[in-house]
């Protein structure tokens, strides 16, 4: 394992030859300004690169001991002069092209970060509104998947009805201590979450790795679980259901809420705010 040892052409099973014996990756990073106007931070790529002149993502080949993240957060230091801190990893989206593949790291930006080129793979670096970029010859593999990819650029919050799926686990004996039920749960919920959620609901659009905000709506004698490092925590006063519609109606306009509940009932509540609903059997199968 050795810097710059994905350095090189690869050859998809496309016909087609790619930069990157590993693969590649480039950090898509966005930011919403005050109305929820998306902006995307662009490269204009340098004459002589391949597909030079063209806008496209900082990014490039993936080294052997980078996962996709690693790769396209070194990548957009090393071109954009753009730092980890002020992003917040939001997904990973997969375009596999058989023997090769690019990975889109989605990170979402605290504000319009300041970026320069910062080597000569960068002619400019610019953040465009999805109006902006329509008027911009893309770099043809950035022009492929952007529609795809463009569905997955608001952020995402989970919101999980612990007793709901607590009763749904149904291990014996949850119901003589439900705080300790909870906790399991919570604790088990942050440890999946720090590498990515491998499943999607089919509402929302396909990520390969998605890492949503997630918040666990905990009542009762559950009330004292305490929060984790990847799961916020919110103690329900008095009714957990309505505890958790305060939840989706707090949400920002244009975040994306998922709520995981079986409950019918707050299903359709939280449904008539623009929620998306899924069953605690989707969670639990990845634990």
């Amino acid at each position: 394992m050795a810097a710059k040892d994905g350095d090189g052409w690869a050859q998809c099973d496309r016909g087609h030859q790619h930069w990157g014996v590993y693969g590649a990756s480039g950090l898509l990073a966005v930011h919403h300004d005050a109305t929820g106007l998306p902006h995307i931070l662009m490269q204009k790529r340098s004459l002589w690169s391949h597909h030079g002149g063209t806008w496209g993502l900082p990014g490039g080949a993936r080294d052997s001991h980078e996962d996709s993240i690693a790769s396209a957060l070194r990548e957009a230091r090393e071109e954009a002069a753009l730092e980890r801190d002020g992003l917040r990893i939001q997904g990973v989206y997969l375009d596999d092209h058989g023997g090769w593949s690019f990975e889109t790291v989605i990170a979402e930006a605290s504000g319009l970060l300041e970026a320069v080129p910062a080597n000569s793979e960068s002619i400019e670096l610019r953040w465009l509104t999805p109006a902006q970029l329509a008027t911009k010859l893309l770099h043809p593999g950035f022009a492929e998947t952007w529609p795809e990819v463009g569905l997955a650029l608001a952020p995402s919050l989970v919101v999980l009805d612990i007793a709901n799926i607590v009763g749904a686990r149904a291990e014996h004996g949850w119901w003589k201590d439900r705080a300790g039920a909870a906790a399991k749960l919570i604790a088990e919920v942050d440890a999946l979450n720090s590498g990515g959620l491998r499943a999607v609901p089919d509402q929302l659009p396909h990520l390969e790795r998605w890492f949503p905000r997630l918040t666990a709506v905990v009542e009762g004698a559950a009330r004292g679980a305490a929060p984790l490092p990847g799961v916020s925590v919110v103690a329900a006063p008095a009714d957990g259901d309505d505890a958790i519609v305060q939840v989706v109606r707090d949400a920002l306009p244009w975040e994306r809420v998922l709520v995981v509940t079986a409950d019918r009932g707050l299903r359709e509540r939280v449904t008539s705010l623009g929620a998306t609903v899924t069953g605690p059997r989707w969670l639990l199968s990845q634990l």
